[in-house]
């Protein structure tokens, strides 16, 4: 698994994971967003353009700008920032008119030894329990109590937390079904025989 994350850790945390707060509130741009950029009194820079999977956008006079990780508003200030090399006073919007990346990155994953291994849409409030019962639960072959979260911080670092799904499903104990994150990848590893 730790190939798929490319920068995991090979430790397994003891303490629960923060708790961030999702804000949908916030959108960030993705790679294949399409956004409509609005120059004002500048209708030959204006334009509408794919984020590439690189994260960059190019535009008329100023080239690549990054993209991805910005919000509308920043990217719009970014651009007005190049755009008044060559305009006076720039007044630049930044529309996301297709946001594609949302479906991808707003998914959380469960793989392992669940009997159906799925990505399902993120929602507000949701729990590991959630999660794995939307896989159909765990196989028999499954090491419920070894079960791994793994969740990225806002530095891109991937930290491992330890659910012990039988003591949830078995037992109601709650201290190990985590409130979920978009991105969360949760699997469920194979007993030993």
């Amino acid at each position: 698994m730790c190939g798929l994350l490319a920068s995991c850790s090979s430790s397994v945390s003891t303490a629960p994971p923060e708790a961030v707060v999702y804000d949908d509130t916030v959108y960030s741009i993705g790679a294949g967003d399409q956004l409509r950029i609005d120059v004002w009194k500048s209708p030959e820079l204006s334009t509408e353009v794919p984020v590439r999977p690189d994260g960059m956008i190019t535009l008329p006079l100023v080239g690549d700008i990054q993209a991805r990780g910005l919000t509308a508003e920043a990217l719009g200030e970014s651009i007005t920032t190049k755009l008044s090399d060559y305009i006076r006073t720039p007044q630049v919007t930044v529309i996301v008119a297709n946001p594609a990346s949302a479906e991808f990155e707003l998914r959380v994953r469960v793989t392992g030894a669940v009997n159906q291994p799925t990505s399902i849409p993120y929602n507000k409030g949701m729990t590991v329990l959630d999660v794995v019962l939307a896989a159909g639960g765990t196989t028999i072959y499954a090491a419920q109590n070894n079960a791994l979260l793994y969740r990225k911080n806002a530095e891109g670092i991937v930290t491992a937390y330890a659910v012990r799904l039988k003591d949830i499903f078995e037992r109601g104990k709650l201290e190990t079904n985590y409130a979920i994150q978009p991105s969360d990848i949760i699997t469920v590893p194979e007993r030993n025989f």
